[in-house]
């Protein structure tokens, strides 16, 4: 074994081989996916899809992983950022630096042997989720709100959608509601509140359960696959909805069309 990587040798005895032949991808490079990606380099992924069409802006700089104020000023594509991350971690990483949203590129995504959500909106991760879905790939989403209030208060998730497992509907992640709600909504001002930390714990959650899917360093435990993050107690907690929807059936992805990689020709 590389002994870059000796001290997590615990993981197994293949699972450095597993790390250098996987394809990580990654859907937007925020607070978000940048921690991901770092993670994910560190750990000695070799071969990553970089998604994100933006720039480097001066209020990215309080939570994206590797981008430098020299970055703002110059307005660095936040996939270049990520790619001279990764590249400084591993430089015999291959990554693919698509300046696009993902949809721009299905066959780079559909290479991929996991996909790291990391968008804002229900909509968006809708999307994403159904072409994962399609090409069978596991989803592993993460998001984070500053709600408003007297005080502030900080919330989030981690949320994995696995083939023939519950997807974001059935654990009532995604609901038709938010979705209604979220297109009436569309176009109003903002971005919203944003810091570092809180990106880093789901970060790094996101990416534990992805060592834990692809190593035999220890099953996955019974409802691993959603859980709730209340930034106010600094606490991680499993989310009860998919305790009651581990006994369900999804019924969302279950027509031959929704199954499978549409894109493919016999």
């Amino acid at each position: 074994m590389d002994s870059r990587f000796s001290r997590q040798s615990f993981l197994g005895e293949q699972s450095q081989g597993v790390f250098q032949t996987a394809r990580a991808g990654i859907a937007g490079l925020g607070g978000g996916g940048s921690h991901v990606a770092q993670q994910l380099a560190y750990l000695g992924i070799g071969h990553f899809a970089l998604f994100d069409p933006d720039y480097i802006e001066f209020p990215n700089l309080n939570r994206t992983v590797g981008a430098t104020f020299a970055d703002a000023v110059s307005g660095t594509p936040k996939v270049a950022v990520t790619e001279r991350m990764v590249k400084g971690i591993n430089p015999y990483a291959e990554v693919w630096a698509i300046q696009a949203e993902w949809q721009s590129d299905l066959a780079s995504l559909r290479a991929c042997d996991v996909i790291f959500g990391c968008l804002d909106g229900f909509g968006r991760r809708r999307q994403l989720e159904e072409s994962c879905r399609r090409a069978m790939i596991p989803l592993i989403d993460i998001g984070m709100d500053v709600h408003r209030g007297d005080p502030y208060s900080i919330s989030g998730q981690v949320v994995l959608s696995m083939p023939g497992e519950p997807c974001f509907n059935c654990v009532g992640f995604i609901r038709e509601k938010d979705l209604d709600d979220e297109g009436r909504r569309y176009g109003e001002a903002g971005a919203n509140p944003q810091v570092v930390w809180p990106n880093g714990v789901l970060a790094s959650t996101a990416v534990g359960i992805f060592v834990q899917m692809f190593t035999p360093w220890c099953r996955i435990n019974s409802g691993i696959g959603f859980l709730g993050y209340d930034g106010d107690g600094l606490t991680l907690e499993r989310d009860s909805r998919l305790t009651v929807a581990r006994n369900m059936e999804c019924v969302h992805f279950e027509a031959i069309s929704d199954v499978g990689d549409p894109f493919w020709k016999p």
